[in-house]
């Protein structure tokens, strides 16, 4: 905590797309938050350019050079928007140094955090991951609909534009899908989850859209009702922090066909067969504050992790100044 202005201080590896909106958000949007680094590994990119004419402490030299900063001491929160290979190598470097880490990556070291879902389960944790974009616009509708009834089954489809799939994202696509279902099962509360990206090459670029299909066990029309406004309010949960995040259209609720197998999507143990399918189409609309408003994938991150740090500022301190020996 920066005693002179009551501010935690941040820092952001990663000077693509995705760290620059965290600064963007951070400088603009943050009465907690404020910014200490911004690193990346290409002295010419916007993000490093952009972070110094803000007078944001910056280097090209990566982690190595950040642990090298006058003020890394003073660092509380480091956000990191570079790669699930590479925030393995980080995390390993800052947790010694008693840097609380926030990974927008899939690597998916520490546990999940979906604002809307889970802000207060792991305020402790060194290192909490941030699913993905796909994860932290589905996985509120899956839990909004297990606390209600039980979900045995949850596919999401998460449409972005081609044009906003960045380098890191189009290296990590199996990392994604894993990340994102191993979230939708411990976060969302569903038995078994899929997910699955699809990368639109409209021109000109569409909004991100979403769409969670839940098979649950409901048979009595007012579980319906409950079902339906409890994703409502989830909705408006998640567009407390994401404005341009809605529904696309009304929730619908279908009777599961007695001749669909859908034995064959259940886990295995699964005794009682689902009822119906609870089907919600998503849209998400980015504030765009550095990105366009196209690429609501990337902003529905960025929104969630400044969310989470400026929730988690009450517990954290700046690492000792005896660390800086040690690096």
């Amino acid at each position: 905590m920066n005693e002179s202005t009551g501010k935690v201080t941040v820092a952001v590896i990663g000077s693509g797309n995705i760290g620059t909106d965290l600064m963007i958000k951070v400088i603009r949007h943050s009465d907690v938050l404020q910014m200490g680094a911004m690193v990346g590994i290409d002295p010419d990119s916007d993000g490093l350019a952009r972070a110094r004419r803000l007078g944001v402490p910056t280097t090209a030299d990566g982690i190595e050079g950040l642990l090298e900063l006058d003020n890394f001491d003073e660092i509380d929160i480091v956000f990191d928007a570079t790669s699930a290979k590479a925030h393995a190598t980080h995390a390993a470097l800052l947790h010694p140094r008693g840097k609380r880490l926030i990974d927008l990556t899939p690597a998916a070291l520490g546990p999940f955090v979906v604002p809307a879902v889970n802000l207060d389960a792991h305020r402790d944790a060194p290192n909490v991951n941030m699913v993905t974009c796909g994860g932290q616009a589905t996985i509120p509708v899956v839990a909004a609909v297990s606390r209600v009834a039980p979900v045995a089954y949850a596919e999401i489809v998460a449409s972005i534009a081609s044009r906003s799939a960045g380098p890191g994202t189009r290296a990590n696509i199996d990392e994604f899908t894993e990340t994102t279902a191993e979230a939708i099962e411990t976060v969302g509360g569903a038995q078994r989850g899929k997910a699955v990206i699809v990368l639109n090459p409209a021109e000109p670029p569409l909004l991100m859209r979403d769409t969670v299909l839940c098979l649950t066990d409901a048979p009595d029309p007012a579980t319906h009702d409950r079902i339906r406004a409890s994703i409502e309010q989830m909705v408006a949960e998640v567009a407390a922090y994401v404005p341009g995040y809605r529904l696309k259209q009304p929730v619908q609720i279908t009777p599961v066909p007695a001749d669909q197998p859908v034995h064959t999507l259940l886990a295995d143990g699964t005794t009682t067969i689902p009822t119906h399918q609870v089907s919600v189409f998503l849209e998400v609309e980015g504030a765009a504050h550095y990105l366009p408003a196209y690429a609501g994938n990337l902003d529905i991150m960025t929104s969630a992790a400044v969310r989470y740090a400026e929730s988690i500022a009450d517990t954290v301190t700046a690492a000792p100044a005896t660390q800086g020996a040690n690096r």
